[in-house]
């Protein structure tokens, strides 16, 4: 048992090291011995875990997909309406990309050509089936204009975080992450939710998410 804890603490080590190199320099300069370095493992070690680069880069993505789907399943139950249940969700990406190297790793890792199938399969696809089921449950309230639907809701509001993301990296915005993507989802309700529940949010505003955030999704094993 202390030796497979050992190999699991070691295979871990080396994909947080990975992380940082692809997150810093993207996959085709990240260095394999940058990478050594960074966890203090050997070569051997590596090579016992992982065959590749391609192999470390995949298992990111991995441990990425399973930061997203913790974040969604913490909200799932929520007494919220859908609309905040998808504020708590996106606050949390956000956060994920500001504290999380593995998060911001896979970011980088899916504009690469070797990757570009992780958009529809990988963390993407997991955030954005639960925001999908969020606006189809906001549609059945009567919550979502009815010239809209949660495929367009979904897919805009996804855009508008990727982009918001890419923005924040090339112009050195000095505004939060968290504020960026909150005023993503708000300029995108302003435009498809109804006038009737626009005017409550206007009046009563969002909950404090201290309230109904009860676990975090940063801790997960690799």
């Amino acid at each position: 048992m202390a030796q497979q804890e050992r190999a699991r603490r070691t295979r871990a080590a080396i994909v947080e090291a990975a992380a940082t190199e692809f997150a810093r320099r993207g996959y085709a300069a990240a260095s394999v011995n940058a990478i050594l370095e960074g966890s203090n493992a050997t070569k051997g070690a590596m090579y016992f875990h992982f065959q590749s680069k391609e192999d470390l880069a995949r298992a990111v993505l991995v441990a990425a997909l399973e930061r997203y789907t913790a974040i969604t399943e913490k909200w799932q139950g929520s007494t919220l309406h859908p609309f905040e249940v998808i504020r708590g969700i996106i606050d949390d990406i956000a956060l994920g990309f500001q504290t999380d190297v593995i998060v911001r790793a896979e970011f980088r890792l899916i504009v690469e050509p070797e990757f570009y199938s992780e958009v529809k399969t990988g963390s993407g696809r997991a955030w954005g089936l639960a925001g999908h089921e969020l606006a189809r449950q906001a549609q059945e309230m009567g919550d979502l204009k009815p010239e809209f639907d949660p495929d367009k809701f979904t897919r805009v509001l996804s855009a508008s975080l990727a982009g918001q993301r890419f923005m924040a990296d090339l112009v050195s915005d000095s505004t939060e992450l968290r504020a960026l993507f909150q005023e993503s989802l708000e300029v995108l309700l302003y435009a498809m939710a109804t006038p009737q529940w626009l005017d409550t949010w206007q009046r009563v505003g969002w909950p404090p998410l201290a309230l109904v955030a009860t676990k975090s999704a940063s801790d997960l094993p690799v």
